[in-house]
């Protein structure tokens, strides 16, 4: 039997999966690395500490179940998204610490571009919002505070990638130089109705073409590992942003299916077909995937914090000692005693985009317990993903029937109940949460034909948990009215 190793690269650990033709987990390893915090705001990541973590665990999970590469079919990849990494194409090493996805030290930048009249441009070739958030103007900070680093990219000596580019570079000794159609759609920087690098674009942004890596499919075989790496040759077949990815592996396949992840941050997509869509109400309309020479696209609403929350209370609270232990603490209190928590430590994003908005805490009375803060904690992810829902009604004109939920946060049977109860509509949990890498593992699988076809996926497909709302709707409402 051969199986399909996918690497989930994210934004606090690197994951290794291995899975077998029925989308089952044959073995996972997991390491987490550092975050680092130079300044308010700002949050970076070291790129090599990325790269020896990520081929550590592959290394790991195929020795836990005695496999070698002649037993994997494919790689695919998925990886935090807009996180900033340039590097010396002659050394390979990068110039700077990657500049992630969360962090805000460009914002003023941004502010200035909106006040400059550059939104509509934006928006129109990109589908997204001009906010730090995205790629584009983490690169040119790079190239503007690095010494000598925009002499060196107008000579063609550095190559820029999101964490997919970075990792396929290493995985192939530096042969490769690649992204694909979901990872560039979220640069600031491609037209998603071409899916070509925008001219006009990096003219606005002042970043050299040069710098960019080729645009592939999401499923295509883009090469195999290199020698040197220690896995043996294996195809790389597979790549795709983790939300689009988990979108995939949540056989969302048909327009009008959604899906939750509940990580780091929370990201809400909604599948809408091969018509790239404006948002009228602050989402932003993103490159699903590609295959086969097809695009889909996707609705989306992103929330910076959402299970970093709890990793807060932990770590900087001291409230609790494991992340878990958040639901026994939370449901110790019947409700949370009035107490509100707006997690806005990396500013909002959808659907208010305001980087510059920070946390908030109401409602503290004497009574208020640790319990009822890890209550509030856990109804702001969820009331969160309520305001992304509403938005994505407003957009589309009919109400999801059902919302599909992984990520780590999805075993929280407490929050999955405050979902449903907010939400006023089932929320489902499938058997297999590991959706964001079985996306990728089924991303490569198609493309060396280990899977015949994504029909012949959707029957792996089973719920775990299916969720109804139980809270009278009133009180939901009078909880959103609240928040």
């Amino acid at each position: 039997m051969r199986y399909v190793l996918a690497l989930d690269q994210g934004t606090t650990s690197s994951r290794a999966i291995v899975f077998d033709a029925a989308g089952g987990v044959v073995a996972m390893a997991q390491k987490e690395f550092t975050q680092h915090f130079p300044a308010p705001g700002w949050v970076e990541h070291d790129a090599e500490e990325i790269w020896a973590s990520q081929i550590g665990v592959a290394v790991e999970a195929l020795n836990r179940v005695g496999l070698t590469a002649s037993d994997i079919a494919a790689i695919g990849i998925t990886n935090q998204r807009e996180t900033t990494v340039v590097w010396d194409r002659a050394t390979g090493m990068p110039i700077h610490r990657a500049l992630v996805w969360q962090d805000r030290r460009t914002a003023e930048a941004c502010e200035r571009l909106k006040a400059d009249g550059a939104g509509p441009l934006v928006q129109a070739r990109t589908g997204l919002l001009i906010d730090a958030y995205f790629s584009a103007t983490k690169i040119r900070w790079l190239l503007d505070h690095v010494p000598g680093a925009r002499d060196k990219a107008a000579a063609g000596q550095l190559a820029f990638g999101t964490i997919d580019t970075w990792l396929v570079w290493k995985l192939t000794g530096g042969r490769l130089h690649v992204t694909d159609a979901s990872n560039a759609s979220r640069t600031m920087l491609f037209d998603i109705h071409t899916c070509q690098w925008d001219d006009e674009l990096l003219r606005l942004f002042d970043i050299p073409a040069g710098l960019l890596p080729d645009v592939r499919a999401s499923s295509e075989h883009y090469g195999e590992t290199a020698a040197s790496v220690g896995l043996g040759p294996i195809p790389l077949a597979g790549m795709a942003g983790d939300q689009q990815a988990a979108l995939f592996g949540q056989m969302c396949l048909s327009p009008g299916m959604s899906k939750n992840t509940y990580g780091t941050g929370c990201f809400l997509l909604q599948q809408i077909g091969d018509r790239p869509t404006p948002s009228r109400h602050q989402l932003v309309t993103t490159v699903a995937w590609q295959i086969g020479g097809r695009t889909a696209y996707a609705l989306e609403g992103s929330v910076f914090i959402g299970g970093a929350v709890v990793q807060w209370l932990r770590d900087g609270l001291g409230l609790i000692r494991h992340a878990a232990d958040v639901e026994a603490l939370a449901l110790s209190v019947p409700d949370n005693g009035g107490v509100y928590l707006v997690p806005a430590f990396a500013g909002l994003g959808a659907p208010h985009w305001d980087p510059f908005a920070r946390g908030t805490l109401v409602g503290i009375s004497r009574g208020t317990t640790a319990a009822h803060l890890a209550r509030a904690a856990l109804e702001s992810i969820a009331l969160q993903v309520a305001e992304l829902l509403d938005a994505m009604r407003a957009d589309c004109g009919v109400g999801v029937t059902e919302l599909r939920v992984d990520g780590g946060a999805s075993a929280n049977d407490t929050l999955m109940q405050m979902q449903a109860d907010l939400l006023g509509v089932p929320v489902v949990r499938p058997s297999v949460t590991e959706t964001t890498a079985l996306g990728a593992a089924c991303l490569a699988g198609l493309a060396v034909g280990y899977w015949p076809s994504a029909d012949a996926l959707t029957g792996q497909w089973r719920v775990d948990r299916r969720f109804e709302p139980r809270l009278p709707a009133s009180a939901a409402t009078a909880i959103r009215a609240r928040w």
